[in-house]
């Protein structure tokens, strides 16, 4: 009897499988940049390579556990699946970055520093245009909001052609920075400034000598403390907003900053960083439906998650500032305590791919170093698209040989199989494609030996179905009876060996670096499309074959060697029941 497991409508499995395939080329033609084509990695297209020199605040070289951890956060960055291609390694005091395609750009922002700090807010001004020290501005709401510029890339100069030494100190600009010495710089306030007395008071005469040192130190502070007011004064009104950032990334989170907002409307002094960015635990992005505007949202540890806590609730009609790369990204009046634990968010003038890029520059962490790109150039592909092509033809003439084997030994069944794997095929393909534009997923030649790899999985998979077929026909079954029987003693089969392929797949993925990963991925991809080609397309085609008379003929179905051999059994069978028996086999026998 065949198993019953309900009856079988094999119309709904291809139907679910064109609708997959639909779905899969609408989203290809329709949606994203619309090119039908995959990515492609360094190895077959080449690439743009970009060293980006470290600097320090103290001008000092960097530490190599410095270096290499930047190298990791921005390797997870750019390469979180390991799937994209590029490539990240460490160069003396340097970075090199190598990407596929020919825009430096990607490279060039990879590099971005995302050093994010919350900083209180303590006085804000319009910026100046270039006008000097001497021009009034006019104040600032404070209570503004500060919407982000998502076309501005506060890491980059803004001459790439001159890059800022890193070295140099941070002198231009008046910028509040340690690297900077505060008696360089006039503190004679501007004419629009009120700035307090620098004269110190006369010691009083009957004082004791502590008494007398005390007061000294006291007068020495409150004069130093005139003077940086006045700097500070001094450098929000004279910073121009629309010249290169000499900082961008590199300021002492332990000084005050003055800092311009990202689109240029707002000049800030913030008060000394209360959170550190590498306290976000998750950063993610959204669309705000009652604000309608997207947004990030930050989640911090717990000792940041306490701080902000207490701040919110110290700074009730305050603003803290967002400042990511010595920039302003947003500046919020804070309108309530935020709970222990709970999120926060920054809002402003983003779009939907610069809200995603700044959350994942977050969530993946900021560079323990500022970098400034020093050099560029491009890459050519070290195999070219003469070995992607000998490849291809390769794998081609290896399939054909199958197919041809398959017609040999399967007769019309084995059309079934080359149409199976076309349609195996063309679902990779589009997948491909969507992943290259949704993970910047890139096809290099390790990866196209997993596609191969797969592909012949799949192949095994026919095959095994088709000889548990034979061993129903074998077993004395009709074509008929022995597909369903067959298809349920091979699926076990089936699901068996992809299960284990997928597992070997994902732990080398685990386990592998560089290109080795991109094959891992592609293997374990092609696994699980092997079982959804076989089970929507194979088992329906072969089911409908078998109850076709055309598709039952021996002649047809290449079965008439196996329907052969369980006639001979049948008929050793009648012949030995007869014997033991005593009877005369029947003419069937």
């Amino acid at each position: 009897m065949a198993p019953s497991s309900g009856p079988v409508r094999p119309a709904r499995y291809l139907a679910v499988f064109a609708v997959l395939i639909a779905a899969v080329y609408a989203l290809v033609f329709f949606t994203g940049d619309k090119d039908p084509s995959p990515k492609l990695g360094i190895d077959l297209q080449g690439g743009t390579r970009v060293t980006l020199t470290a600097r320090t605040p103290d001008g000092n070289a960097p530490t190599q556990d410095s270096l290499k951890q930047a190298q990791q956060i921005i390797e997870t960055r750019v390469n979180g699946l390991g799937v994209t291609g590029s490539e990240v390694v460490v160069d003396g005091d340097n970075l090199v970055i190598t990407v596929p395609g020919d825009d430096s750009s990607q490279a060039r922002t990879l590099g971005q520093t995302a050093r994010l700090f919350i900083r209180p807010v303590v006085g804000s001004v319009a910026p100046s245009a270039g006008e000097g020290a001497g021009s009034q501005q006019a104040p600032v709401d404070p209570s503004a909001p500060v919407d982000p510029n998502a076309s501005v890339d506060p890491a980059a100069p803004a001459d790439p052609a001159a890059p800022a030494d890193p070295a140099a100190p941070a002198a231009p600009q008046g910028r509040v920075f340690p690297a900077q010495d505060p008696s360089a710089v006039d503190p004679t306030p501007a004419p629009a400034t009120d700035a307090p007395a620098t004269d110190a008071p006369a010691a009083d005469a009957s004082l004791s000598d502590a008494d007398r040192a005390a007061q000294e130190i006291a007068d020495a502070k409150t004069l130093r403390q005139s003077e940086d007011q006045q700097i500070q004064q001094l450098a929000m009104q004279s910073l121009d907003c629309n010249a290169a950032d000499p900082l961008a990334g590199n300021d002492d989170p332990a000084l005050p900053l003055v800092a311009c907002s990202t689109d240029g409307t707002a000049v800030y002094l913030l008060g000394p960083t209360i959170i550190d960015g590498q306290q976000i635990a998750d950063a993610t992005s959204g669309f705000d439906s009652q604000q309608a505007q997207f947004q990030v949202s930050l989640t911090f540890d717990s000792d940041g998650s306490n701080t902000w806590a207490q701040f919110t609730a110290a700074n009730l009609q305050k603003q803290a500032a967002f400042v990511l790369d010595s920039k302003v990204i947003s500046a919020p009046v804070i309108q309530g305590a935020t709970p222990a634990g709970s999120a926060t968010s920054i809002t402003g003038s983003f779009n939907a791919q610069s809200a995603s890029e700044l959350a994942n520059t977050l969530k993946y962490g900021s560079l323990p170093l500022s970098f400034v790109s020093s050099e560029a150039e491009t890459v050519s592909a070290t195999l070219g698209l003469a070995s992607l092509e000998a490849g291809l033809i390769a794998g081609a003439i290896g399939l054909a040989l199958v197919l041809v084997y398959c017609l040999l030994y399967y007769r019309a069944l084995g059309l079934l199989t080359a149409l199976s794997l076309a349609l195996a095929g063309l679902v990779v393909y589009g997948i491909i494609v969507l992943l290259g534009r949704w993970i910047s997923f890139t096809l290099d030649l390790a990866g196209i030996a997993g596609l191969i790899i797969g592909i012949g999985m799949t192949a095994d998979s026919f095959v095994v179905f088709f000889e548990r077929i034979k061993d129903e026909i074998r077993e004395g079954r009709s074509f008929r009876s022995a597909v369903p029987r067959g298809w349920a003693r091979a699926r076990k089969t089936i699901l068996s060996g992809n299960a284990v392929s997928f597992i070997a797949a994902a732990v080398l993925y685990v386990l592998a670096v560089g290109q080795v990963r991109g094959f891992a991925f592609t293997l374990g991809l092609t696994t699980i499309l092997d079982i959804i080609v076989v089970v929507l397309v194979t088992w329906p085609l072969v089911y409908l074959a078998s109850k076709s008379k055309f598709w039952s003929k021996p002649s047809v179905n290449g079965l008439g060697a196996v329907q052969q051999i369980a006639l001979e059994r049948k008929r050793a069978a009648n012949k030995a029941l007869a014997v033991k028996t005593g009877t005369t086999p029947s003419k069937e026998a």
